[in-house]
């Protein structure tokens, strides 16, 4: 696997203290913390939607001299709250992820049925519920073909089996050799990524493998809670 995404004392104002770190191609990542540690801030600024200082490296490239239409074909964002405007429709919008491509032909119809989205192709988005816009934007994103993904709890809105069949797609395209970054809550699903970044109060308090990072005394320290492993990874409340 190559490095693909670098950060070198990658900071933001009052949000992120400084931080470096590496991703390789082909991985799966997760971004987990408390809420206001900073996943959020984190996602946005290598994405290039925050100011920020230190750099930020793509494929070996300062972000800040990629050009805007180049970053769309490398980078896919895919925000935590889905908000339209205007009533595109559902396929419209999934077209939308070719446009930095300079074309419009492409296939939809194999990310509309992963998506499960093929019997809302033609409904406008303004008119489906949060979850099914959730899982438009998963599958705009995964239109752009783009090497890399920056999805901010891509989860929070949708049923268990859309988040397996997510969660089963992202780790497909991570085999085909993308590099996915997905900030969560439920840990038990960070247990099953590649690789886990852990945030608190806008620090870096570890990354590594999950056995590394999800361990009993980390996850007290930052989360405050008391972990066992079982058939999966138990939480528990300490007692007061």
């Amino acid at each position: 696997m190559s490095s693909v995404l670098k950060t070198k004392d990658l900071q933001v104002v009052h949000r992120l203290n400084p931080m470096s770190l590496t991703f390789q191609s082909g991985s799966l990542i997760a971004i987990i913390g408390p809420n206001g540690s900073g996943k959020s801030t984190f996602l946005q600024a290598i994405s290039g939607l925050l100011s920020y200082d230190g750099e930020v490296i793509w494929n070996g490239f300062n972000l800040n001299d990629i050009p805007v239409y180049q970053r769309a074909q490398q980078l896919a964002w895919v925000g935590p709250e889905p908000n339209f405007q205007f009533p595109f429709t559902v396929q419209e919008v999934l077209r939308m992820g070719r446009f930095a491509r300079g074309e419009d032909s492409h296939n939809l119809e194999p990310y509309l049925k992963d998506m499960d989205l093929v019997s809302l192709a033609d409904r406008p988005i303004t008119q489906i519920s949060t979850g099914e816009k959730q899982r438009t934007l998963l599958a705009r994103a995964m239109v752009t073909q783009a090497p890399i993904q920056c999805w901010d709890e891509p989860l929070s809105s949708l049923d268990i089996r859309h988040q397996l069949e997510i969660l089963m797609k992202a780790r497909a395209m991570a085999n085909a050799g993308a590099t996915i970054l997905i900030s969560l809550h439920d840990l038990r699903v960070a247990h099953c990524m590649d690789q886990v970044v852990l945030l608190d109060q806008g620090n870096l308090i570890a990354c590594g493998s999950p056995a590394q990072v999800l361990t009993p005394a980390l996850l007290r320290q930052v989360f405050g809670v008391l972990s066992r492993e079982s058939m999966g990874l138990v939480l528990e409340l300490p007692p007061k």
